[in-house]
């Protein structure tokens, strides 16, 4: 195995995936930038190399069937394999289930959900054959609290959460490291393909990302310090933790205070 630390990063044109690969660019690592726009991913290889890193773009569309097939080729001609693979490409939606349009289930479930399915099915068999690796999941605080009129982004969210968990222990074995992130509102670049079935959701979805004094940098530094650490769940803010504590303590309780949350439109009130 190569003595250069070797990462691939989905969504890396910007906002978390960006963020990531300067992370580890810092560290001296190779990463291989991907997202599907060009001159994004030009534009954070460039970065990564300024940095301390060796920056490698590749443009793909990871809800292409054969994106991840490609790449592992790609990857194992140029460095003979990869030691990190973190699958962060993603996209956010609100609504009420009953509004949500069956061509927005279709493509959110392919960008939050197949997408990272399809990498893991791909890169597991190079990992195991190198003796090791460590995937990184990022999924949402969404996935653990269900949060209201967001149906569509929890399940995705939730999925990716139980797809970590499961993979942990299938391949703690075969030396390879499962890590979910899960992160609540920080500052990133989610709106630009947001959608939602009314403008009363992209007014909420706008303030509770401006609000946010969490930026993307400090997310990623937590995320690089779990995978160290090979820890399987990173929530790296307070609220998100609150969240998870209360929901483990007490189901019932918290979805019934959730509930009444919604109901006194609770998040309107916080942006006021």
């Amino acid at each position: 195995m190569s003595q250069t630390k070797r990462i691939m990063i989905t969504g890396a044109g910007s906002g978390l995936g960006r963020a990531l690969a300067l992370t580890y660019a810092e560290k001296g690592w190779c990463v291989c930038v991907v997202d599907m726009d060009a001159a994004s991913v030009r534009e954070t290889s460039r970065m990564v190399d300024k940095a301390g890193g060796e920056g490698f773009s590749h443009v793909c569309d990871v809800t292409s069937p054969l994106a991840f097939e490609d790449l592992v080729v790609l990857l194992k001609r140029r460095w003979g394999g990869v030691d990190v693979i973190v699958n962060s490409a993603g996209v956010a939606a609100a609504g009420y289930l009953s509004s949500i349009p069956e061509d927005r289930w279709e493509w959110i479930m392919n960008v939050n959900l197949k997408a990272v399915i399809q990498a893991c099915r791909c890169f597991i068999p190079l990992m195991e054959a190198q003796g090791g690796g460590h995937i990184v999941n990022i999924a949402s605080c969404a996935g653990i609290v269900s949060l209201p009129e967001m149906s569509s982004y929890n399940v995705t969210k939730a999925a990716v959460i139980s797809l970590s968990e499961t993979l942990r222990s299938e391949l703690a074995p075969k030396g390879i490291g499962v890590t979910v992130a899960a992160p609540t509102f920080f500052k990133t670049n989610l709106m630009d393909r947001f959608h939602a079935t009314d403008e009363h959701q992209f007014a909420v979805a706008r303030g509770l990302f401006a609000k946010s004094k969490t930026t993307a940098d400090q997310v990623a530094r937590d995320i690089e310090r779990a995978v160290r650490k090979k820890k399987l769940y990173v929530i790296p803010q307070w609220d998100g933790k609150v969240m998870w504590w209360l929901k483990r303590l007490s189901p019932e309780l918290f979805h019934r205070g959730m509930a009444i949350f919604h109901k006194k439109n609770g998040f309107v009130r916080t942006l006021s």
